[in-house]
C-alpha cells in the first residue's frame, strides 16, 4: 500500500517545494545568462545578431526536445534520479562554455546544456503530482513557478553585471559556482520518493500517446497560446538587447541586465496563481 500524500506545508511538503524551487531558479538562471550579453557576444565574437542570438535559442529548442524525452523516461528510471542527474551535467556544461574557444563550440556547449536542463521542468509537475495532495500540488506549483522567473531574472541581472566588468566568459564561471552551490543544497533536500510506481518504458506507446495529444483539437489552442506567447515574450527582450546597445542610448550589458527586473510582476503573480487555484476549487466543490 502506497504511503499517504503529502499534505500542505508539511516537512516533508516544505523540504520538496524548496528542492525543486532551487532546482528550477538553477534551470533558468543558466539558461538566460547570455540574454543580455547578446550584443557583446556579437561584438567579440564578431557575429551577427542573429548568430549571436542562436546562443540563447538553441537552448531553449533543446531543452524543448528534452520535455518530450525525459518526461516518458522518467516513468521508468523515477523522476529523483533523473532530476538530480541531468541537473547535474547542466551545471557542469558551465564550466565547458567557460573554455570555449569559439561560436560554434560555444553554440555546441549551449546546445547540450539546454537538453540536459530540460530534465527538472519535464519531471518537476509529475514528481509533485506523485507525491502530494491536490491542495499540496497547488500551492507548491505556484511557488515553483515562481523560482522559474527569479531563476530567469537573477541569470540576467548577475551575467550582464559580470560580463561588463570581467567579459562574457566570467558569467559562465560566476553562474556555474552559483548553480553548484544550490545544486548541493537541492541534493539534501530533496526528499526520497516513496508513492512513484514505475511503468515500463515503451518508445513506441510514447510516440503513440504524443500523436494523441496532437491530434486533439481541444490542446490546439493551448499549444498556440503557450507557443506564441513565449516566442515573442522572449524575442521582444532579446530584441531590446540590441536596440538598447546601439545609439543614442549604448548601454552596456550590466544595464541591460536590469531590464529583466520587470519580470518581478510576473513571480509575483505566479505566487499568487497558485492560492487563486487552491480557492477556487474550494468554491467550486460541491456542498453537501
Amino acid at each position: 500500500m502506497l504511503p499517504s500524500p503529502l499534505k500542505v506545508h508539511g516537512r516533508d511538503w516544505r523540504r520538496m517545494t524548496q528542492a525543486l524551487c532551487l532546482g528550477s531558479f538553477v534551470v533558468f538562471i543558466n539558461l538566460y545568462v547570455v540574454q543580455p550579453m547578446l550584443p557583446l557576444l556579437a561584438t567579440d565574437l564578431g557575429l551577427s545578431s542573429l548568430q549571436a542570438s542562436l546562443s540563447l535559442s538553441v537552448t531553449t529548442l533543446t531543452l524543448a526536445l528534452a520535455l518530450l524525452v525525459f518526461g516518458p523516461l522518467s516513468d521508468a528510471l523515477g523522476r529523483r534520479r533523473l532530476l538530480l542527474w541531468t541537473l547535474a551535467g547542466g551545471v557542469a556544461c558551465s564550466g565547458l562554455a567557460l573554455l570555449a574557444e569559439g561560436f560554434w563550440s560555444l553554440l555546441a556547449v549551449r546546445a547540450l546544456q539546454g537538453f540536459l536542463l530540460g530534465g527538472l521542468p519535464a519531471v518537476a509537475v509529475a514528481y509533485m503530482s506523485d507525491e502530494m495532495e491536490q491542495p499540496a500540488l497547488m500551492a507548491a506549483v505556484g511557488l515553483y513557478i515562481s523560482a522559474n522567473s527569479l531563476g530567469g531574472i537573477s541569470g540576467r541581472v548577475a551575467g550582464g553585471v559580470v560580463a561588463e566588468h570581467w567579459g562574457w566568459q566570467m558569467s559562465f564561471a560566476v553562474i556555474g559556482g552559483i548553480s553548484l552551490l544550490l545544486l548541493a543544497a537541492l541534493w539534501q533536500l530533496l526528499p526520497r520518493q516513496r508513492r512513484f510506481v514505475a511503468q515500463p518504458f515503451h518508445p513506441a506507446s510514447m510516440l503513440a500517446g504524443l500523436g494523441r495529444h496532437l491530434r486533439n483539437p481541444r490542446l490546439w489552442p493551448v499549444f498556440l497560446l503557450g507557443g506564441l506567447n513565449f516566442f515573442i515574450f522572449v524575442n521582444l527582450y532579446s530584441y531590446m538587447t540590441f536596440r538598447l546597445s546601439a545609439a543614442p542610448w549604448s548601454l552596456g550589458s550590466q544595464w541591460l541586465g536590469l531590464l529583466f527586473l520587470t519580470y518581478l510582476a510576473g513571480t509575483f503573480g505566479a505566487s499568487q496563481s497558485g492560492r487563486l487555484a487552491q480557492r477556487l476549487v474550494r468554491n467550486a466543490a460541491p456542498r453537501h
